[in-house]
């Protein structure tokens, strides 16, 4: 009942429980459990007694035919299951326990996850139908090794998919996260699973900021942006999803076909620490140098003492100097 409920609230308008109910077809008492529910979640409901109640600013619910609106035919056609989810744990962690019975070209989505995690295992603030969260499964032939730079194409591909909707100045900072003005805009989680030397799925996990609450924001550790404050106005989650895969789909293709190397000027265009000092974190000693991009196989190119050093991913993690 939870979701046929939240559409109608959905316009940020008052509805009473006497409404609510004879719309969806129980008593007020199930409605008023159903809020209680909702309430759980972190969504703020506002209860009004002889008006109803209402969520403030009502809510951008992420919708099967928008998304199908959005999405180019070619790229529609390439994706095998679309599967929408109010509330799970992780949409990374659904698609890696489903890999093998849905397949290649499977996405996942949530409107929150409970546990979602970045890259190093680090927490993910996923508050319910604010950002965009979701996971596509993609198969490659050529092991592990072929993988490389596949994060850091995937950055591209979202940097392209923002840009459909107007959205400029988005860097890249190795080997997995968007950027805008400094700023954490968006994140990248890769998981592997099958064959290290042959054929592979790997899970694409995308966390993107972009309405994000004032009480999730809380617990963020790092200085942050959303597309809210960018543009002025948060864009449809669900045009958004639309325009980043009609991008990140062709881009795996490629990908698949050519590795990193077509996307490399593109990537050097768009770091975040072109040029400068930096600090890398190797796990139990950090690594000071000037940053100058990275190679054709999307290894980091480190300058330190007149030499250059390449550096891969990993538990690799770049911070200004």
């Amino acid at each position: 009942m939870i979701e046929p409920l939240l559409a109608v609230l959905a316009d940020g308008k008052f509805h009473s429980g006497q409404d609510l109910g004879k719309t969806l077809g129980v008593s007020r008492s199930a409605i008023w459990k159903q809020i209680k529910s909702i309430e759980e979640s972190g969504l703020e409901i506002y209860s009004v007694k002889g008006r109803g109640y209402r969520i403030p600013g009502g809510l951008d619910l992420l919708n099967r035919e928008l998304i199908d609106a959005a999405l180019e035919a070619d790229v529609a056609h390439k994706l095998r299951l679309i599967d929408l989810n109010l509330t799970i744990p992780s949409t990374n962690a659904k698609a890696m326990e489903a890999v093998y019975r849905d397949g290649h070209g499977s996405l996942y989505l949530a409107e929150q996850q409970t546990a979602g995690r970045g890259r190093r295992g680090r927490g993910w603030a996923s508050p319910f139908a604010s950002n965009l969260y979701f996971s596509l499964t993609w198969q490659f032939s050529n092991g592990a090794a072929a993988l490389e730079g596949l994060s850091l194409a995937v950055g591209i591909a979202l940097i392209r998919g923002l840009a459909r909707l107007g959205i400029k100045d988005v860097e890249v900072k190795w080997p997995n996260d968007l950027l805008w003005r400094g700023r954490k805009l968006a994140g990248v989680l890769l998981e592997m699973s099958g064959d290290a030397a042959g054929d592979c799925f790997v899970v694409i996990g995308v966390g993107i900021n972009v309405k994000m609450p004032e009480v999730a924001a809380e617990v963020i550790d790092q200085p942050w942006v959303d597309l809210q404050q960018v543009l002025g106005v948060a864009p449809s989650r669900n045009r958004l999803l639309g325009e980043l895969m009609n991008e990140l789909v062709p881009v795996l293709e490629q990908f698949s076909n050519e590795g990193f190397g077509p996307f490399r000027e593109e990537w050097q265009v768009a770091n975040a620490h072109h040029n400068q000092a930096i600090s890398l974190n190797l796990g139990g000693r950090q690594q000071l140098g000037i940053c100058r991009g990275v190679d054709r196989t999307g290894a980091l190119l480190l300058e330190a003492e007149g030499k250059l050093q390449a550096f891969h991913g990993g538990e690799v993690s770049v911070r200004l100097a």
